[in-house]
């Protein structure tokens, strides 16, 4: 009994290479027209980062809620258009300028309230 070498194993295998050969090779970007990155972040100014804005909800009376209007109303006549939140915003650097003493009668003179949401009728 003799054995037959398999005449199309070789065949096949010289296939794969041509195949493989005739694929095109991956086209590689020119790098003359690009700059070092070295050299473009040396040009650029930075960016300063942003300060992240921070939504938050608080309960008051409505007498305090109303002085935020009437204090809008007064820069609105000084022709200042400022925003509820610019106004908070003062109200808080204004009270960080203060010394202890002034910050403690300042605060103990609020009206303590219930805090969260009222009741729903």
């Amino acid at each position: 009994m003799t054995i037959k070498k398999n005449a199309a194993a070789p065949l096949k295998a010289a296939t794969k290479k041509i195949s493989a050969a005739a694929k095109p090779a991956a086209k590689v970007p020119a790098k003359s027209g690009l700059k070092s990155a070295a050299a473009q972040a040396a040009k650029k100014p930075r960016k300063e980062s942003k300060i992240k804005v921070v939504r938050d909800s608080f309960t008051m009376p409505q007498n305090e809620y109303a002085k935020i209007a009437e204090i809008k109303a007064i820069c609105l006549k000084a022709k200042i258009h400022v925003k509820k939140s610019e106004v908070l915003r003062a109200g808080l650097k204004a009270l960080s300028e203060l010394n202890a003493t002034q910050l403690k009668r300042a605060l103990s003179d609020l009206e303590k309230i219930k805090t969260g949401r009222p009741l729903k009728h």
